[in-house]
């Protein structure tokens, strides 16, 4: 019975740990931090900052890190992403090895961001005795010397200052790091530390993990991440890779001088005064302007451009988050990593010239299930672009019926047009006139009354002209359609605008626009010398036109009625514009193949109606990362200041003899100068600070490192080197190195042989001296005996 009870009892407590293991097991596989079953040191550092749940990036990104694999996170500004890559560091480097050199190395765009990098490394490594050195400019370099002094086993730096530091000191090298993190990629590359980042790259070893945080991929840095790290996992979150389905795509066409009252328009009859709208333009010259426009105009709004204050950017876009201001006027660059939750309305000021640009943008509306609205203005210099953009997104656009077409049948014809929407169709058509007109006037007055505001006008139309050459141009095939689209009428949203009287006077003013006279000048010059009843040189002028019209006129009508067979073509089927075009080339251009003898009911057609958002979007079934992983996710930017703008441009290369582009990462310019973060340019020679520094302190940067055979300079890396790292930190726990800040007095071949060199100059400098003196003795004799 004893046993029994003691053998029940040995079950129920297996049973009560089997118990508290499955719980504490599921508590693991929650989504917190307990999940990655982190080291006590690094997770107690993660408790005492306070988080407890990781973010969406932390979570795709930090068990990716963990395992070793080379990662490109793309992450917006303020997702968490400077923990996603500090936790795993702090975990695979553990406790500071001495005589190691520097183990990881974190690059950053500017000095702020490196500072707030390093106070976060800090707080987090808080229980860990990791040493961290920050190399930034402005500080002094000497201070930097004496921390680097120290070991330090996590670097945090600028480009610029390191590379000084690297050509200063001899025995600082690179090939030690075993874990490299390149920190808003995208910056690094826009403000020009391409060359920098190259030569750092060289420099690294080759068994390193290297990490690519950026908000975007310009394709300099996609040409960057593919070079320099090997088979990386590409995390993205898919925020804003489609336009959700609740957003609402609305295009108005316009000319470019009634941008600024369609405006002013949309802001007060259109949109809700609640409601919150993100205003897109191509430069910061846009951005001061309309700001003053709309202040002019009684509205408040917020701006945000690339080279503005990082201050007065928070301030904007913290007003703009909490409610404050309901507008915010911002460029492509600004806007790049911006996160704006809960967000209304999207308008297009400028229209975008990338598809995926268009779709960064829009993406930011309708999330989390609520509904927005994206407006664009389309001038008609935009329109090849909205023909791309919808042969991206495969959807089937049509301009919106004409004031005529509303006068025979309006029940009908907004019938068909509710009904095309539906089908999601994107109907495109322009605003009222009448109201438009109204306001354009109020408008012109306001700018001609200020100074201020006229020359903000002058800038902006200069940075228009200079944003229009650096833009790349739409598709060959778009430009041929847009110039065979029908006119459009007006935008069905305006369909109230169509009652009474106001339909008839829209069609006049439409039909005054499109007036053409049917008589040339010759012919009305002809016909009133006729009137007159005279005879002379201008009544011959009218049966010259004539007989000119009468050849020219069925040639005329032949390609009428070809356009309009092509556009129905194109209504109807989408997808088969190709096939439908060369049929329409060789019907037109030979005479023998006037029929066509294709069997529709067993007819493939070539190319698929979603053709073009496969081009855009496809992984082409290659899984390489180099090929095309990441097409779908590269997107440059253009610049919205005059320097970026310069920057884009090519210029000639007097070595390779051709036009190149410097901001490209296709070819680096070897200019042999270093680009600090504050954008000047320095010659990468020594200045011999190190070398003072050296002989007034009695002290030595010796970041060398020493692996366990005690090569100098090699470096153990995460992939391959593991087992050897817990053996050397397993060692290292048992038993500490005495006076490892003590340089070691064994001295190297080297340093012997220059010290017998030095005695040798010193004993044959002193029989010299001796000589002299002998000499110059026996001369004193002669002169004295004389």
């Amino acid at each position: 019975m004893a046993k029994d009870k003691h053998n029940g009892g040995f079950l129920v407590s297996s049973q009560s740990e089997l118990a508290h293991k499955e719980k504490a097991s599921k508590k693991a596989k929650g989504g917190g931090f307990e999940s990655l079953r982190l080291s006590p040191n690094v997770f107690n550092g993660i408790k005492r900052k306070g988080y407890k749940v990781p973010t969406p990036i932390q979570r795709k990104t930090m068990p990716i890190i963990l395992a070793g694999s080379d990662v490109v996170a793309m992450a917006r500004t303020g997702s968490g992403k400077t923990a996603a890559f500090l936790i795993p560091m702090l975990e695979k480097l553990k406790q500071h090895v001495p005589q190691h050199g520097i183990r990881a190395l974190i690059l950053s765009p500017t000095r702020d961001l490196a500072l707030q990098t390093m106070k976060f490394c800090k707080e987090l490594g808080r229980f860990t005795d990791l040493r961290m050195s920050l190399l930034v400019g402005g500080d002094s370099m000497e201070n930097q010397f004496e921390e680097l002094a120290k070991n330090p086993d996590i670097i945090i730096a600028t480009p610029g200052r390191l590379m000084h530091h690297l050509s200063e000191v001899d025995d600082m090298t690179l090939r030690t790091v075993e874990y490299v993190v390149f920190d808003e990629a995208d910056s690094l590359f826009g403000m020009g530390f391409a060359e920098q980042l190259h030569s750092i790259l060289n420099q690294l070893s080759e068994s390193r993990q290297t990490l690519l945080f950026s908000a975007t991929m310009p394709h300099a840095l996609a040409e960057f991440a593919k070079a320099g790290l090997r088979d990386p996992q590409l995390v993205r979150l898919d925020v804003e890779k489609k336009i959700s389905a609740d957003c609402k795509l609305t295009f108005f066409t316009l000319r470019p001088e009634e941008k600024n009252a369609a405006l002013v328009y949309l802001i007060r009859d259109v949109v809700r005064s609640e409601e919150q709208m993100l205003i897109f333009v191509s430069t910061k010259h846009h951005t001061e302007f309309l700001r003053s426009l709309l202040l002019i105009e009684g509205i408040e709004s917020n701006i945000c451009y690339g080279d503005m204050d990082q201050e007065a950017r928070k301030i904007s876009i913290s007003k703009f988050r909490s409610g404050k201001t309901k507008l915010l006027i911002v460029t492509d660059v600004a806007s790049r990593g911006m996160d704006i939750p809960l967000l209304d309305n999207v308008l297009n000021w400028d229209f975008p010239s990338n598809p995926k640009m268009f779709v960064h943008r829009v993406g930011r509306v309708a999330r989390n299930g609520r509904t927005g609205t994206a407006y664009s203005f389309v001038t008609p210099e935009d329109i090849p672009y909205l023909l791309d953009l919808h042969l991206f997104m495969s959807k089937p656009i049509r301009p919106a019926p004409t004031e005529e077409e509303y006068l025979k049948d309006i029940n009908q014809v907004m019938d068909k047009i509710e009904q095309a929407m539906a089908n999601g169709v994107t109907v495109y058509g322009r605003f009222p006139q009448t109201a438009l007109d109204l306001v354009q006037d109020k408008v012109r007055d306001d700018i001609d009354s200020s100074s201020d505001i006229q020359a903000l006008l002058k800038a902006s139309k200069n940075a228009s002209h200079q944003y229009i050459k650096t833009k790349p141009a739409p598709s060959k095939a778009s430009i041929r359609r847009a110039k065979d689209l029908p006119r459009e009428g007006l935008h069905p949203m305006f369909k109230g605008e169509l009652e009474g009287n106001e339909l008839s006077a829209l069609a006049f003013t439409e039909r005054l626009k499109s007036f053409r006279p049917k008589q040339t000048i010759l012919e009305a010059e002809g016909r009133a010398a006729m009137s007159k009843r005279r005879k002379g040189p201008s009544s011959q002028w009218v049966d010259v036109m004539k007989e000119k019209k009468a050849i020219h006129d069925h040639i005329i009508k032949q390609v009428q009625q070809q356009c309009s067979t092509v556009t129905e073509a194109e209504e109807e089927e989408p997808g088969s514009n190709f096939v439908n075009e060369m049929e329409n080339k060789e019907t037109v251009g030979s005479k023998r193949k006037a029929q066509s003898f294709r069997n529709e009911e067993y007819f493939i057609n070539p190319v698929p109606t979603n053709q073009h958002t496969e081009a855009g979007l496809s992984m082409r079934a290659e899984l390489g990362f180099g090929s095309n992983r990441l097409d779908s996710a590269v997107m440059d930017l253009v610049a919205d200041d005059k320097v970026g703008m310069q920057k884009q441009k090519v210029h000639w290369d007097k070595k390779s003899k051709k036009f190149v582009k410097l901001n490209n990462g296709d070819r680096v310019t070897a200019t042999g100068k270093i680009k600090t973060e504050g954008g000047k340019k320095v010659k990468a020679q020594r200045t011999g600070i190190y070398k003072k520094w050296k002989a007034s302190t009695h002290n030595k940067i010796a970041l060398k490192g020493h692996d366990s055979g005690g090569n100098v300079g090699s470096s153990s890396g995460f992939s391959g080197g593991g087992r050897f790292n817990k053996r050397f930190n397993r060692h290292n726990q048992q038993r500490s190195i005495p006076n490892a800040h003590v340089p070691s007095e064994i001295k190297n071949l080297e340093q012997v042989r220059k010290e017998r060199q030095k005695k040798a100059t010193q004993q044959s400098l002193i029989k010299h001296n001796s000589k002299k003196g002998k000499k110059s003795g026996k001369n004193g004799k002669k002169r004295k005996s004389r």
